[in-house]
């Protein structure tokens, strides 16, 4: 259940946005597939005097409810309904029992209706003019087709094992007497037929869905189980293995940061879903110029979507490419995976990891300074991001005075990204035999980690920049992203115990987690997504730099806080993020839309409970 109260059920590309009680009415809600909602309207309507007796969702995939009509002291009719969702298939299965001693006259009505919006219309985001759907109606089922601009066709069946007796409109009624203990039972199948996108799950899918309990094997904490069962319910099938989603029910997508640092955390428990990411974002690198979807050769996507309006162009999410540390953060992957022990991909993805460093040293550094870069811009028809690195909300870099920065901005924790990325490179090719290529990797490594601390260390701050602007002026803030460098290797040893100070000062440490902006910042707002919040991945990413650096004590202090945060959260979650006021003794101050579950914040609470055990 979500922080509106909404149910949703998961499944692959498949998902079931509907209200506590399992109805779909419009809004934001409905049954969804590869972002096309099918089904825009899913409801019961049992009739008056119905009362909820058991709400319950054991599963991500399922919900079970009974309700009951209450006469006296005793129920008159009873009511169990099984909602399962399968990828590309919702089955509903109502069973309803006259528990009196008289006959029951009983009038059930279930409310459809499909629109085919694409996900980028329902929240808000592009507006689209389409035709109605067509819709027939036979004696057991009720199928709604639509045809894209793009030509595809796709359609919505829902078949009934007891036919309805009329249609009102697009509403089914069933009409029934039931004699004292007579049973009825009304199984409802929605089949999405939906020719985007030609992976389909199989026996592989499935064990790889089963095999994610083998990750309760240390602890079984309640934290812990509950995030294992989110990551089962975040795969993606893919040809290559499998992918994470970023997260559930509006990110049901393969974000590139997201899903490359999600795998990350989850080595070396999880290699095999390093290796599908890491194949599957190698198969969307870019291969040629597009400034529509902000692709050059080289870089790995941002977001993957398979919506009409993305197919036609409408928006550039067929991949997009707005991200500044994805590629790197891929051949960091690889790197980390080779490391792990796992058979490598290097010369597998030669060609990919290859081309990522070609970009990086090229087109990402476009004034040549040896700094990776993404020029801040108004987002193109409100579908693109004007900041390019995690925190990309568009007031997230701002100088001390609280002015935005602009120009093309080096943002600190992406330097450090690159620098990981170099000396995985070195590694590469001293795997292929080339020793003098790996030498030369190295030393462009050490180049950047000495330019990188000459340019953004802050001596007053006890810190490192945020970022550097345009003009190469600091963006000289307390923040969560200097955090992140130690995770990458690039901090010197001579400076890293006074970063680990200022990260555990009261500017930066609420007691929950690291606050993505220090208290005393121009720009800090303790409930704000990037001024001042903390975000349980990015904390988790500084106790791995914490754990790196030999601060062992203080990484963890750092993973207790965040499970203990986990476990103050109704849903035993690590959410999106939480507010950033100081600690006391009430749970945090949760932020009002934060996503939940989140693909990172389900693998940052396997590597913490990991790290607890040492």
């Amino acid at each position: 259940m979500d922080f509106q109260g909404n149910i949703v059920l998961k499944e692959n590309y498949s998902f079931l946005v509907s209200d506590a009680d399992g109805a779909a009415r419009g809004g934001e809600k409905g049954l969804y597939d590869r972002d096309t909602r099918f089904l825009a309207r899913y409801a019961w309507d049992l009739g008056e005097g119905f009362q909820t007796l058991l709400l319950h969702t054991p599963r991500p995939d399922t919900l079970h409810e009974r309700r009951g009509r209450l006469r006296g002291h005793g129920q008159e009719v009873g009511v169990e309904r099984e909602l399962s969702l399968a990828a590309g298939k919702l089955s509903d299965v109502v069973t309803v029992e006259n528990t009196s001693m008289e006959r029951q006259e009983l009038t059930l009505r279930l409310e459809l209706g499909a629109d085919f919006a694409d996900l980028f219309e329902v929240r808000g985001w592009f507006a689209h003019a389409r035709e109605a759907p067509t819709r027939q109606v036979t004696a057991d089922a009720v199928t709604y087709r639509h045809r894209a601009d793009d030509g595809v066709e796709q359609r919505v069946e829902v078949r009934f094992s007891w036919g309805p007796q009329r249609f009102e409109g697009e509403t089914a009624v069933f009409e029934a007497q039931l004699q004292p203990g007579e049973r009825l039972r009304i199984e409802v199948e929605t089949i999405l037929h939906n020719p985007v996108g030609s992976e389909r799950p199989g026996p592989a899918y499935d064990a790889w869905r089963a095999s994610f309990a083998e990750l309760l094997g240390r602890s079984g904490t309640p934290a812990l189980r509950q995030a294992v069962d989110d990551l089962r319910s975040l795969l993606l099938f893919t040809a290559e293995g499998p992918v994470l989603a970023a997260g559930i029910p509006w990110f049901v997508a393969a974000f590139g940061r997201d899903a490359l640092l999600a795998a990350h955390l989850l080595l070396p428990d999880r290699r095999d879903v390093a290796e599908g990411t890491l194949r599957y974002f190698a198969r969307l690198q870019a291969r040629s110029n597009d400034p529509f979807r902000a692709a050059q050769p080289g870089k790995i996507p941002h977001e993957m979507r398979f919506g009409e309006l993305a197919r036609t162009g409408e928006v550039p999410h067929a991949p997009y490419y707005g991200t500044v540390d994805a590629t790197a953060l891929f051949v960091m992957l690889l790197g980390a995976l080779e490391d792990s022990g796992a058979d490598t991909l290097v010369e597998e993805l030669a060609p990919a990891w290859k081309a990522a460093l070609d970009w990086m040293t090229g087109p990402g550094d476009p004034d040549g300074d040896g700094f990776l870069e993404f020029v801040a811009t108004t987002p193109h028809s409100g579908t693109g991001l004007s900041v390019q690195s995690w925190k990309d909300s568009g007031d997230s870099m701002a100088h001390a005075d609280g002015t935005l920065a602009t120009g093309a901005i080096a943002v600190c924790e992406v330097q450090g990204y690159a620098f990981a990325a170099y000396r995985a490179a070195a590694g590469f090719h001293r795997r292929l035999g080339d020793g003098d290529e790996a030498d030369r990797w190295l030393e462009r490594a050490e180049r950047l980690k000495e330019r990188f601390h000459a340019a953004f260390w802050l001596e007053d701050l006890g810190t490192y920049a945020l970022a550097l602007d345009g003009a190469k002026r600091p963006l000289a803030v307390k923040s969560s992203d200097a955090g992140q460098l130690l995770w990458t290797g690039i901090v010197p040893e001579r400076v890293a115990g006074r970063l680990v100070t200022t990260l555990f000062d009261e500017d930066s440490f609420s007691g929950w987690g690291f606050r993505t902006l220090g208290a005393r910042e121009r720009r800090y707002n303790p409930v704000s997504y990037h001024n001042g919040s903390v975000w349980p991945h990015d904390t988790a990413l500084i106790a791995a730099g914490l754990e790196r650096y030999g601060f062992h004590e203080e990484a963890r202090r750092v993973a207790r806080a965040m499970l203990e945060l986990a476990d103050s959260q109704p849903d035993r979650r690590l959410p999106e993020l939480v507010a950033g006021y100081p600690r006391r003794q009430e749970p945090p101050v949760p932020y009002p839309v934060a996503c939940r579950p989140q693909a990172w914040d389900a693998a940052a609470a396997v590597y913490l409970s990991r790290l607890l055990d040492g």
